[in-house]
């Protein structure tokens, strides 16, 4: 299970749960139920960061929860 943080919200227009992980940028996954998407999201982010590591990128730690204004 991963720490980072998603933001997930329902698109009406996608007919679909977004989720959106900020800290790792343009790493987003959907599905037509919560569950899915979240689940979606746990893939998508350990594709980000394998391809990341891949790349010799730097993988910024989970922070937790952002706190936005």
């Amino acid at each position: 299970m991963s720490r980072y943080e998603m933001v997930i919200y329902w698109s009406e227009t996608d007919a679909a749960f977004i989720v959106e992980v900020p800290e790792l940028p343009g790493c987003m996954a959907d599905g037509a139920t919560y569950q899915e998407a979240v689940a979606n999201a746990e893939q998508v982010i350990q594709e980000w960061v394998d391809t990341a590591k891949e790349e010799g990128r730097v993988i910024p730690e989970p922070k937790g929860r952002l706190i936005y204004a």
